[in-house]
């Protein structure tokens, strides 16, 4: 059955349907870089608040700032909007519901003044962005604005015919200051470490090249609440949308899959309203940190310290590393003596739980959640989930190698073949000037840490770090995956 909301009534009866009519909801929030995390967190925890009644002024008007978006807005507009959200677990059991949180959705390249309008709309009360770890411009060796970007500096010349979010979000602000409407929220709902704080710090770069006055009102009347976020969010396959026609009857050109963990601790910093998401287990709180921190060096750290190398193995998925006991023990060493120790304590959170539910994630073979997911972007993922670590293990003197392998393992993968002979293309907008890093064993070293922006200052001043890497990246490419975790591990 083709879903769209004439189809809604004849679905199976174990899909679960919005409890609210779709023609009462109102726009309030407009999202930026709607994808599949997006619509299996924020867009799931506002329809389950719908669902009880509330929240319907609350709708989601999605926004595509890339040329790639067109495909996703025309498959949701066939279907009115609506999707599926396909929950696999180990078990048999699976949550099959169609989400109708999102009404609409508009494209820069069809009229960014039209853009520029729907943001201005005081009913659009939250901004909110999932725009990838390296969408923010901010330099990770310095942490300042990179406003010589050549999208940043075009928006900068062509106010009125902005590409980028930042451009978007201070043509819309300043409309809504002149026309003395209130400010909305901007909302980030990335995985990087402070993520309200680094949009603030961005958007009021931007603002302050463009207007100043424009800036200091950004500043008095804009929040950005920080956020810790978490559900895995495979890319959904033609293999997902076969098995949701096969064993639910439900013809979704778009689903989404996800697995049943879900997570969002926010920061109660909302400046025109904001939805009664506690009412659905969204957990508010003066301060996120500890709750962020937690999750992005054991669950985003982790994941890197396994991608690269089941990459190099010759695994595709995620839960095929988890099936090797070799992976498991050297996420667990990585884990429990690398991260742990620099963790604050995590009011409500029992660390050894939350490691045991993080090792029964990554082996949910259901999701069938990709390595090449994971290994993307990995020249902005570094900094934020790695980096940080190595830094603090450096400073407190300790052992460096379990650390030293996943970039070493990140290293052998940018040569673009497995240890099986099997060539790939690496997902990572700055592919070409990774792959040109490591052309050269002899120089590898001194190339790749020297890369500030990626690497920092401490790490290529660490004799020990310096060490480390090099016997890890010898080992990997002599020794091969196995036998170098049986070392790293002995």
């Amino acid at each position: 059955m083709k879903l769209n909301q004439q189809n809604l009534n004849r679905l199976a009866a174990e899909v679960q349907l919005p409890a609210y009519r779709l023609s009462d909801t109102r726009h309030g929030i407009a999202h930026i870089g709607v994808g599949g995390f997006h619509r299996a967190h924020q867009a799931y925890y506002t329809d389950a608040l719908m669902n009880s009644g509330e929240a319907l002024d609350w709708a989601i008007c999605g926004v595509g700032l890339r040329t790639e978006d067109r495909r996703a807005r025309d498959d949701l507009k066939e279907q009115d909007y609506l999707f599926t959200l396909f929950e696999l677990g180990d078990s048999d059991d699976t949550e099959v519901r169609v989400i109708g949180a999102i009404r609409d959705m508009l494209l820069a390249e069809d009229g960014a003044q039209a853009l520029i309008d729907k943001l201005a709309d005081p009913q659009i009360r939250i901004v909110s962005l999932t725009i990838t770890e390296g969408g923010y411009c901010i330099d990770d060796s310095n942490g300042e604005f990179m406003a010589h970007l050549p999208q940043i500096q075009h928006d900068l010349a062509h106010s009125e015919a902005p590409k980028t979010v930042f451009g978007f979000l201070c043509a819309a602000l300043e409309k809504r200051r002149a026309a003395g409407i209130p400010a909305f929220t901007v909302m980030s709902c990335d995985n990087l470490p402070h993520n309200g704080a680094v949009t603030r710090k961005a958007l009021l770069a931007f603002a302050s090249l463009r207007n100043s006055d424009l800036c200091n009102w950004i500043d008095a009347n804009v929040s950005f609440p920080n956020a810790m976020v978490d559900r895995i969010t495979p890319m959904t396959s033609t293999a997902h949308r076969l098995q949701l026609a096969d064993k639910h009857g439900v013809d979704d050109a778009w689903p989404v899959v996800c697995e049943p963990f879900v997570q969002w601790v926010l920061e109660d910093k909302f400046v025109n309203g904001r939805p009664a998401w506690e009412k659905v287990g969204v957990q508010f709180t003066d301060d996120v940190s500890p709750y962020e921190e937690m999750k992005i060096k054991l669950l985003n750290g982790s994941h890197l310290a396994l991608t690269y190398l089941g990459f190099l193995k010759g695994y595709r998925f995620v839960h095929e590393t988890m099936n090797d006991p070799l992976f498991v023990r050297y996420m667990r060493a990585y884990m429990d003596l690398d991260v742990t120790p620099q963790l604050a304590p995590v009011p409500g959170i029992d660390l050894s739980d939350y490691k045991d539910t993080l090792v029964a994630r990554f082996s949910n073979q259901a999701i069938a959640d990709q390595l090449e997911r994971v290994c993307s972007d990995g020249s902005s993922k570094f900094p934020k989930f790695t980096i940080p670590t190595i830094n603090r293990l450096i400073a407190d003197g300790r052992e460096t190698r379990r650390a030293a392998l996943v970039v070493a393992a990140w290293a052998l993968y940018l040569k673009g073949v497995d240890e099986n002979g099997d060539t790939y293309t690496i997902p990572d907008p700055r592919a070409a000037f990774c792959q040109g890093l490591v052309v050269d064993d002899e120089l590898i070293t001194e190339r790749l840490l020297g890369v500030e922006e990626i690497f920092g200052a401490a790490i290529p001043k660490s004799a020990e770090f310096v060490a480390a890497f090099e016997w890890c990246y010898n080992s990997l490419r002599d020794e091969g995956v196995t036998r170098t975790l049986e070392r790293v591990l002995a």
